[in-house]
């Protein structure tokens, strides 16, 4: 595209130059040439009132010399005409001997008089005469004008006056260079010019090639700066939205297998109590085995799933569940294995309807994070609990147990911003996180009236950032007494998993 508008500029540019110096440089040497013959023609009429008085060789010698042009004049007079003029100049009868002297310089038999070098052809000399008006006529090394003069006795006399080929093309030659050099410089010019404005249009292509090359490479950061022509800046402003569709669409796509596979983690925390409740044996050693196995390349899972992190989108309008509803159907399950495990447990707050902007799946999955935590990290019989706030902007989920705590808070949120150590994943945070940061909420751990571990779940309902420091004890302060086991209560080893 570049050399195509060069190539074109350069072709027009050409083309007006042509069309105009052309024309311009045949101007100026007509030009030159009517000036040449203008001088020619005043020398002339300078000679022609002398001719007009008188014939008298040496006063038409001194007028010719006092024009300043002698060596390029000549003045032809007939023989009557001279013959007239020595009748005036001396007084001596006309045709007497004393006028052919005065012819006898002359070129002509008839006693004609000549002033100066004649160039001309006689026959020339005697069609101007017969003409009475001027001419021109080639002759060597130019051209002569011939200006017809009468006499006061009715004969024609003609002024000759050469005109050199060098003052026919005086200064044409300095202003065609002159017009050249403007036409060249005018070429040179618009290629520039074609040239800048090609490459400003051609980066912006080549960046657009360079980064559609990149994000096909899987350089997922690639994007085009916006600039460029309007049309090029619109095709950077798509290619970008278009990268960042794609870029989401894979994040999304890795989310939601973290996601699916720590949902796994519950019904792997039930086949791991269910396996250790199996006893002593080679099957029995062999589900063990295997759970753990299936634990492990579920945590494999977890974390090659985890590279890339996007935001969870916020709900739409009309979007939720819940949480009251949500919070019983999954205390109902944990229930049994709390009760198998001689864990006290209780709910409170989830007696009445609570509407929050979250869906209820993510809900549910975070939910089941932080109480497969409580199994997980704490020994069997510690107790647990679920508390459920509703205010006017935010809703508190309180998930706390009464196991030794954790003792470094900041550094199990900063866990569960990236890579679990420690056998943790470090996912169960980050799902909880962004559920909560997806209604402009937040999660901060704190230590539970229990004397162990409290996660505190800020879920906004206007959208609103949380605020900056807000305690939740107050509205915490009044707690039930924690649920003894219900008497005889057993696990349904066939239950089927939510």
């Amino acid at each position: 595209m570049r050399w195509a508008l060069v190539k074109v500029s350069l072709a027009v540019t050409a083309m007006v130059v042509v069309a105009f110096a052309v024309p311009l440089g045949l101007v100026i040497r007509e030009m030159a040439r009517d000036r040449a013959f203008s001088n020619a023609e005043r020398e002339a009429a300078a000679v022609a009132p002398a001719l007009s008085i008188t014939t008298d060789r040496e006063q038409l010698e001194r007028v010719v010399a006092s024009a300043g042009s002698d060596a390029g004049m000549a003045v032809h007079i007939p023989a009557t005409g001279a013959g007239s003029g020595s009748e005036t100049g001396s007084g001596a009868p006309a045709g007497s001997g004393d006028g052919a002297p005065a012819g006898s310089g002359g070129g002509e038999a008839d006693g004609a008089t000549d002033i100066g070098r004649q160039r001309a052809t006689d026959e020339d000399i005697a069609a101007v005469r017969e003409m009475g008006r001027a001419s021109t006529t080639e002759v060597d090394g130019g051209s002569t004008l011939l200006q017809p003069v009468a006499l006061s006795s009715g004969e024609i006399a003609v002024v000759e006056v050469y005109v050199p080929e060098s003052a026919v093309t005086n200064g044409v030659n300095t202003a065609w260079a002159v017009l050249a050099a403007v036409g060249a410089a005018l070429i040179v010019g618009s290629v520039a010019v074609a040239d800048r404005l090609g490459v400003r249009m051609v980066q912006p292509a080549q960046r657009l090639v360079e980064g559609a090359h990149e994000l096909g490479e899987g350089k997922l950061g690639a994007r085009v700066p916006v600039e460029g022509p309007n049309e090029l800046r619109l095709a950077a402003v798509a290619f970008n939205s278009m990268a960042d569709q794609v870029v989401q669409l894979l994040a999304n796509e890795r989310e939601l297998a973290a996601d699916l596979s720590h949902r796994l983690r519950t019904p792997l925390t039930v086949l791991r109590l269910n396996a250790a409740s199996l006893g002593d044996g080679p099957a029995a050693e062999q589900t063990r085995t295997a759970v753990e196995q299936l634990e492990r390349e579920v945590d494999t899972i977890i974390r090659t799933a985890r590279d890339a992190k996007p935001q969870t989108a916020a709900a739409g309008p009309g979007a939720g569940c819940d949480a009251a509803e949500v919070v019983r159907e999954r205390m109902g399950f944990w229930s049994a294995l709390a009760e198998d495990e001689g864990r006290k447990w209780r709910v409170a707050g989830a007696d009445r309807p609570v509407r929050i902007p979250v869906a209820r799946t993510d809900l549910a999955a975070s939910l089941d994070a932080l109480l497969g935590n409580v199994f997980r990290h704490t020994a069997e019989g510690t107790a647990f609990a679920v508390d459920l706030h509703n205010g006017e902007d935010a809703v508190i989920v309180l998930v706390s147990d009464a196991g030794a705590g954790i003792p470094d808070p900041d550094a199990a949120m900063a866990r569960g911003r990236g890579s679990g150590t420690d056998g943790s994943t470090g996912l169960g945070l980050d799902i909880v996180r962004r559920m909560a940061e997806s209604t402009g909420g937040d999660v901060r751990i704190g230590s539970s009236v229990l004397g162990g571990t409290e996660v505190r779940i800020w879920i906004q309902l206007d959208g609103q950032t949380a605020p900056a420091r807000r305690g939740h004890r107050g509205s915490v302060r009044r707690r039930r007494q924690l649920r003894q086991p219900r008497q005889g209560a057993t696990i349904n080893r066939s239950r089927s998993l939510p």
